[in-house]
């Protein structure tokens, strides 16, 4: 498949190539074009749509800057890689070692601000909205779109923004701004492994561009590709605490078969290859669980493919086309343990069933189709995203723009081995199936390992695939200026209207749809909704060159947008950039925001996954009477003795498009303090409150929320929220499903350092940025209690670590250049584990990274870095089950290394 998006990938470069030598006619000499470069004293900082005359780091709000030297000194080949390393980057979100991670579909990745989702982070490309993206109705962009080697750099405002940019920007705005000029070529070769030999990963770049008093135009091919870490390589088995010590504990979906007879008793059949197949004996979990990790990645393979063109054509001095084109092409796929029976559907054995040796009718709980081999996830997703338009200028002090922006993705995934839950149904109904040779339907023993013939797999496993899509279409009109001048300055203006619809559809396989996969059944989802925005902005010079008022200037901002949906929603903002004295300048920002729920939100089909779960009613019989946990466990009918058998439950999720919007109030309050010329200091507070917040709470949460309040009197002991089964005590549904009933606040503050020096003869930059989580707290819905994430690890939403930070030291000398960066993660308490218990807190780590560059000229350099330096292990997290670590927070590649050649012309 791959070799025909190369073929592709040939005839759209012979297509570019053409219209370069287009333009190449109109710019005539490259250096004709100096004269129409506009002045760089004003520029556009992510957080205010009016150009204003500063740097980024002392921007109207707070803004973390990764350019494009730091990105290459960063060996990351996917723009997640280096969004999820920033201090203000928490909680969960997916990338390539937590691609178990389902909250934006399979093989999809995200940055998540604050923590605080991936739905309140705002993503833009190149100030413009992006489509979502995955293999439909998906909740977010998916960065995998954005090749790294077309980043000029990206603009981080940690701030709410919706004032300024609409819907969604609750914990702040990623700009990512992309290289629109280039003169001749470059290329690049990057390679890369573990030190274990694993994970290998590969990038080819290639870039032209030309420049003239016409225009630019600057195309790129970009390709990558990653390979897969088994998890057995670096966590040997599922971890579990027994008396005291950990021990491999594994899923009680056993290969054998665990079945529950009529007496009560639980049983499991043979599980040795070539045994008898009629022996059984009583369950042990230490005996007959099965261990996963084999059949899963600790990393997951993935391709991408990008093709992008900028291009612009000078109409006259003072108005210009410009155009952007992207094109990516993503394959990923995921390592799935073989399938388990008796989840989605019972099977019951007579007494007298040819295969049923035990002479009791029997309910088979769980049989994992070991015999069938792993299951396969797989992804196939391309997005293409075109952006037109105009821009010029009016006058002096007057800039506009206009521009239509269309963005489609498309997708498919599929998963083998997938049991037709009918089709085994038929091949135990003796009056349905045959024993003979080429029998329609092979009649089928599913009581034993090795007792599935080929013939029956054959017939009851089937390989389901979805398809679906999101589509984005815009247009949008701006203009900024001066309106008139103060004593204190120009008064700066800003404005503009924006019509966007969005709209995102996903078609399940018709097994899934009918309930005979063997799986959830879930329901085609397809939905949109058009919004209508106007906004204005204004900075005005209040005062200037007083006594310790070098300046002072107050911002704010109004939008009105209209939702097809929801209504009408207003938002606003207001700050005081107060510049004390030339070294230090005092900032400070209220504002609103809100998010509308997406389409999956509102739409999407039920759906269950086996998600990591604690059950707190698991050995609650030896307890003490006293505990709240063990009167309510008792209360509600759990058996004594009763023990959790595996670390997951079937968890319930889907859409409610009764949802409305959510609200929330944001504030800021920092200082720029620059002591000497080569060095900026920053200190920047926030406090976000947002209420009406739709809100899914982790499974884990709501059981421990339930069992731990007296006499059961909370709302997720509910039916609604969980059932259990009246014969067992075991939960046989949890449900996650979103609800506007929660607020949550969370406020902490970040601290930066920018030194420039000389060292030994090196020019030397250490850039430092540390981020603190004072508090952060979620109420679920009105009157509870509020949980508290502060510090934690939590079963399903990541880490909220309360100190984290990012330091880097980069020297040049010459030709030799070098970078050391060291990535803090710290101390988190799991929120699901006792105190006693072995991986109640997990410990703070640092990861180093080190990197050497070494230029040959100015066309040929080479660079060779090392990450995870000092091969720093995960710590055991018990709410997690995947390599028994928190895989949206560390690493559990290892050390690994990679060396990059560049070469321009």
């Amino acid at each position: 498949m791959m070799s025909t998006k190369l073929t592709q990938t040939a005839i759209a470069t012979a297509i570019l190539m053409l219209a370069q030598y287009a333009i190449a006619q109109q710019a005539g000499s490259p250096d004709a074009g100096s004269s129409a470069t506009t002045s760089l004293e004003k520029v556009q900082i992510t957080g205010s749509r009016i150009n204003l005359k500063q740097a980024q780091i002392s921007g109207v709000g707070p803004v973390t800057v990764i350019d494009a030297e730091a990105i290459q000194r960063s060996g990351a080949i996917s723009a997640e890689t280096l969004l999820q390393r920033l201090p203000a980057s928490a909680g969960g979100a997916g990338n390539q070692t937590s691609a178990y991670w389902t909250g934006n579909g399979y093989g999809t990745t995200q940055v998540n601000l604050r923590g605080l989702g991936i739905n309140r982070t705002l993503v833009l490309l190149n100030g413009r909205r992006v489509v979502n993206g995955g293999t439909g109705a998906n909740s977010s962009v998916d960065l995998n779109m954005i090749p790294v080697a077309l980043i000029e750099r990206v603009e981080v405002l940690k701030d709410g923004a919706s004032a300024i940019y609409g819907a969604d920007a609750v914990a702040g705005v990623v700009n990512i701004i992309t290289k629109n000029s280039l003169k001749g070529g470059e290329a690049a070769l990057r390679y890369g492994e573990t030190s274990r030999g694993d994970g290998d990963e590969a990038a080819l770049d290639l870039a032209w561009g030309l420049q003239g008093a016409g225009g630019s135009l600057v195309t790129a091919i970009n390709y990558s590709e990653s390979g897969a870490i088994n998890m057995a390589t670096r966590a040997p088995c599922g971890l579990g605490e027994v008396n005291g010590k950990l021990e491999c504990v594994g899923s009680s979906a056993t290969i054998g078969g665990r079945a529950r007879l009529a007496n009560g008793q639980r049983i499991n059949f043979n599980q040795v290859p070539g045994g008898n197949p009629a022996s059984f004996e009583p369950y042990s979990a230490a005996k007959h669980n099965y261990n996963s990790n084999p059949m899963l990645n600790a990393v997951n393979p993935i391709k991408r493919l990008g093709l992008s063109t900028f291009g612009s054509f000078n109409l006259s001095d003072d108005s210009q086309l410009f155009t952007e084109l992207l094109f990516s092409h993503r394959e990923s796929s995921q390592l799935a343990t073989p399938g388990s029976l008796g989840v989605y559907r019972p099977i019951n054995i007579a007494a007298d069933h040819p295969t049923n040796p035990t002479g009791q009718s029997l309910v088979l709980e769980r049989r994992r189709i070991e015999e069938a081999g792993p299951r396969t996830f797989s992804q196939e997703s391309n997005i293409f995203r075109v952006v037109a338009g105009a821009k010029g200028s009016l006058g002096k002090n007057w800039e506009w723009s206009a521009a239509l922006n269309w963005g489609r993705n498309t997708g498919t995934d599929g998963t083998t081995n997938v049991a037709n839950l009918d089709r085994v149904d038929l091949t135990l109904d003796r009056s349905k199936c045959g024993t003979t040779a080429g029998a329609a339907v092979p009649c089928g023993n599913y009581l034993g390992y090795g007792s599935l013939t080929p013939e029956v797999l054959k017939y009851i496993l089937a390989t389901t695939r979805d398809t679906g899509g999101n589509d984005q279409k815009g247009i949008s009109a701006n203009i900024n200026g001066e309106l008139f001048s103060l004593p204190a300055g120009a008064v700066g203006f800003a404005a503009g209207a924006e019509v966007r619809r969005e709209s995102g559809w996903r078609n399940p396989d018709n097994l899934t749809v009918l309930g005979v996969a063997n799986t959830n059944r879930q329901d085609p989802i397809a939905g949109k909704y058009t919004a209508r925005e106007v906004y204005a902005e204004l900075s005005v010079p209040l005062l200037r060159r007083l006594p310790l008022v070098e300046s002072l200037h107050f911002n704010t901002a109004a939008r009105y947008s209209d939702y097809s949906l929801f209504g009408s929603k207003s938002t606003y903002k207001a700050g005081l950039d107060w510049q004390v004295v030339p070294s230090l300048k005092l900032r400070s920002n209220v504002s609103s925001a809100f998010r509308v729920p997406n389409i999956p939100e509102l739409y999407g089909g039920v759906s269950e996954g086996n998600l990591t779960t604690t059950d707190p009613c698991s050995n609650w019989s030896t307890l003490p009477a006293t505990s709240t946990v063990a009167q309510n466990c008792k209360a509600a009918g759990v058996p004594t003795g009763f023990k959790q058998l595996g670390n997951t439950i079937l968890t319930t999720v889907g859409g409610n498009p009764g949802l409305k919007p959510e609200d929330a109030k944001t504030i800021t309050a920092g200082a720029v303090w620059s002591p000497m010329k080569t060095l900026t200091l920053t200190l920047d507070y926030y406090n976000i409150k947002i209420s009406n917040a739709i809100q899914s709470v982790a499974g884990s949460t709501k059981l421990a929320v339930c069992y731990n309040t007296p006499g059961l009197a909370h709302l997720f002991c509910s039916p609604s929220s969980f059932t259990r089964n009246k014969a067992t005590g075991e939960i046989d549904f949890l449900s996650s499903q979103p609800v506007n009933a929660a607020d949550e606040k969370i406020s902490g503050f970040d601290v930066g350092a920018l030194y420039e020096f000389r060292l030994a003869g090196f020019t030397s930059t250490l850039n430092a940025e540390l981020s603190h989580l004072k508090n952060y707290q979620v109420r679920p819905f009105p009157g509870a209690d509020a949980i508290d994430y502060t510090g934690k690890i939590t079963g399903g939403r990541g880490s909220y670590t309360q100190w984290r930070s990012l330091t880097s030291l980069t020297m040049v000398k010459g030709p030799w250049s070098g970078s050391y960066a060291i990535q803090y993660i710290g101390a988190a308490d799991d929120i699901n584990t006792a105190a006693t218990e072995i991986g109640a807190r997990a410990p703070g780590l640092a990861y180093h990274s080190v990197q050497l560059k070494y230029a040959f000229s100015k066309k040929l350099d080479l660079a060779f870095g090392i990450d995870n330096l000092f091969d720093k292990k995960a710590p055991f997290i018990k709410s997690y089950t995947d390599a028994n670590t928190d895989t949206m927070t560390y690493d559990l590649q290892g050390r690994r290394w990679h060396v990059r050649a560049g070469y321009r012309w």
